[in-house]
């Protein structure tokens, strides 16, 4: 059974339904009603019968029309009329980096623009070689700060939370000043609910930045924008020159704007941290600053979706005529069915070329790279096969090396991160299928967040590091969870597959038990897979849902605080073993919660940590790992109370305004 989709001009559905195979013939079932006019009309024109159906089927429920028989021909028309009408507009929740462009007003550091804007100094820096010293810097002059672009009720925009430290801000001092001029008041206005003259001291302000990730009408030559408020004195061509691009392009990315005007706001292609301008993602973004959506679909889609629908086509056609064969024709009949899969998926680069097919590795490539695959190459070992470290056409890359046995959890894997891109999840970048299965990874290069907290001869993270990691990964889930489509449930959530980079910024990895699901969807029945120690008590009736992976993050919350594996030993002994969430609800069960919470926070920290935020973060996780998954929360709430916690950490002395 095979879900199938038929969208029109403006990606509204005209048909949703499933197709059947039954006995060599095949039979699409719709399940909205106002489709059958659509597929009565697609039938009469290929003089097929309109609803022929098995004798001995079930009665379709009152939603669902009777299946209607397909020939091979009928079925590659639907999909390439599916192709055809279809427009490739971005997914409203489709994501990117972004570029602020601040300018330093007398008193700034950088110290307080990585707290405002939620990054890192290093990570300032590394778009602002100019800058050599990072205690001096001037006064007048604009500064590129990394943000993630995403969906905010309807926008493209950053999300940041400002802790209010006087008693005298306002939103006008808060938009010009402390976020200088990237925001603006009335913004400010429409997410909080602060009177604009009295916003008390302590107050959490919700700040929205405004971001584009791009416009295909425009160029696809331009992936990457810097979000940029006119100043008195600026106009059209200065911008233009110093960014080095035409007016008419700046222009065309800004239609309407006055940019001799002094105030608002423009976006402007940038250039990464290694002087490039990325190009646009061919899997479709949102469009610049009115986020409208890019009309028109890419050649490489069409053809893409051609091929695909050839090789389906044909495969039918055969089937009619393929009786029962030798276990050896059947396993050599999946392996092509692999390839034809694989060759139609599309991977798009974060950085560099963006391809509009997935990069396919030589066997002779990856055993160069990894010398063979040596076991000094080795940097890694999973359920499905080992990970080895490699340089293919001068990047970094991590490679995993699959038996074919695991052709399902390859496949799983490929589908989700040819498909999905965010910060906060890993990038994938190719693939190969001879000899063995490989899958080939950016390269981080700063171990798994279970290193980290156990691992012998790393240095213990700091409490505001470990929010940083916990607010990253549940922004990588949310993403998954909220805004792709279809939505995926990634079903091996754990501190070992939550990657760091050398930032100590996280990319949530390892989507080989991913399963997809529809938005709002109950919990699907399917096999057990997972962790033990993360895993959900519903697991036991075979229920799966995006809240199984907001239990097993409640789990990585638990480790955070306590640094102590999802399941302990207890007395010492091997026999004997309690799982951390266990652990905790004792602890909860407690006369005096603080305190047998403090007993629990991982001795590395020391007295390095605000017991407030840690107490927060414990019930956090308390309310992930709740016994009953419809009082979990969702990934998008933990995401808003991490974003809230992690800005109330920051120690007062960052920012003083």
């Amino acid at each position: 059974m095979t879900n199938f989709n038929l969208l029109d001009h403006r990606k509204s559905p005209l048909f949703h339904g499933f197709i059947i195979k039954k006995d060599h013939s095949f039979f699409l079932v719709s399940t909205d009603l106002s489709a059958h006019n659509l597929f009565d009309k697609i039938t009469r024109q290929t003089q097929l019968p309109s609803s022929p159906s098995p004798a001995h089927k079930r009665t379709p429920p009152s939603s669902m029309k009777t299946p209607q028989k397909l020939n091979p021909s009928t079925f590659l028309g639907l999909l390439l009329l599916s192709v055809f009408r279809a427009k490739a507009t971005p997914e409203s929740g489709q994501g990117c980096d972004a570029l602020a462009s601040y300018y330093l007003w007398d008193g700034a550091t950088l110290s307080v623009i990585s707290r405002v804007l939620s990054t890192t100094i290093d990570e300032i820096l590394s778009y602002n070689p100019q800058i050599t010293n990072p205690n001096l810097i001037s006064a007048g002059s604009r500064l590129r700060v990394p943000f993630s672009c995403g969906p905010v009720d309807g926008l493209s925009a950053g999300r940041f939370v400002y802790r209010v430290r006087s008693a005298n801000a306002t939103y006008q001092r808060i938009a010009g000043l402390v976020y200088s001029n990237l925001t603006t008041v009335e913004m400010l206005m429409r997410f909080n609910s602060y009177a604009p003259g009295s916003i008390p001291a302590g107050a959490r302000v919700n700040v929205t930045v405004r971001c584009s990730c791009g416009d295909s009408r425009v160029s696809k030559d331009y992936g990457l924008f810097v979000t940029y408020p006119l100043r008195p004195g600026e106009s059209l061509s200065g911008i233009a020159s110093g960014a080095r691009i035409s007016e008419r392009l700046l222009q065309g990315y800004n239609p309407g704007v006055d940019f001799g005007s002094g105030s608002g706001l423009v976006f402007i292609p940038g250039r990464d941290s290694n002087g490039t301008y990325p190009p646009l993602l061919t899997s479709g973004v949102a469009a610049g600053k009115s986020g409208a959506a890019i009309a028109g679909i890419s050649l490489a889609s069409v053809l893409g979706a051609i091929f695909l629908a050839a090789c389906l086509y044909f495969g039918l056609y055969r089937m009619k005529k393929v009786t029962k064969d030798s276990f050896r024709h059947k396993n050599r009949s999946i392996e092509n069915a692999n390839e034809s899969e694989l060759s139609s998926v599309r991977v798009s680069q974060r950085k560099g070329v963006t391809v509009d097919k997935s990069v396919e590795f030589t066997h002779e490539e990856l055993a160069e790279a990894t010398n063979n695959f040596s076991i000094t190459y080795k940097i890694g070992q999973g359920g499905y096969g080992a990970v080895y470290y490699g340089e293919l056409r001068g990047e970094k890359a991590a490679i995993k090396k699959m038996d074919m046995e695991a052709s399902k959890e390859f496949l799983a894997e490929l589908k989700v991160l040819t498909h999905v891109h965010h910060v906060n999840l890993v990038h994938l970048i190719g693939y190969c299928v001879k000899g063995s299965l490989f899958l080939v990874y950016e390269y981080i290069d700063n171990d798994n967040l279970s290193q980290h907290l156990r691992g012998k001869g790393k240095e213990p993270l700091l409490w505001p590091t470990r929010l940083q990691i916990a607010l990253d990964s549940a922004r990588g889930l949310e993403y998954i969870h909220e805004h792709t489509v279809p939505l995926y449930i990634h079903r091996d959530v754990k501190s070992a597959n939550i990657l760091i980079d050398k930032n100590f910024r996280a990319k949530v990895a390892d989507f080989g038990m991913a399963k997809l699901t529809e938005a709002g969807g109950a919990s699907l029945q399917t096999r057990v897979v997972g962790t033990f120690g993360y895993m959900p008590p519903e697991y036991v009736c075979g229920d799966v849902s995006t809240k199984s992976d907001v239990y097993a993050f409640g789990v990585v919350l638990f480790e955070l605080i306590s640094g102590l594996q999802a399941v302990v030993k207890t007395n010492g002994e091997d026999t004997e073993a309690k799982g951390l969430v266990s652990l905790f609800e004792d602890a909860f069960n407690e006369p005096d919660q603080t305190e047998s919470i403090r007993k629990l926070i991982d001795p590395r920290l020391g007295d390095e940590y605000p017991l407030d935020s840690v107490t927060k973060v414990a019930h956090l996780a308390k309310a992930c790992t709740h016994k009953n998954p419809q009082q979990r929360p969702s990934m998008k709430s933990v995401v808003v109370a991490l974003t809230t916690l992690s800005s109330s950490t920051v120690d007062s002395s960052n920012c003083s305004i």
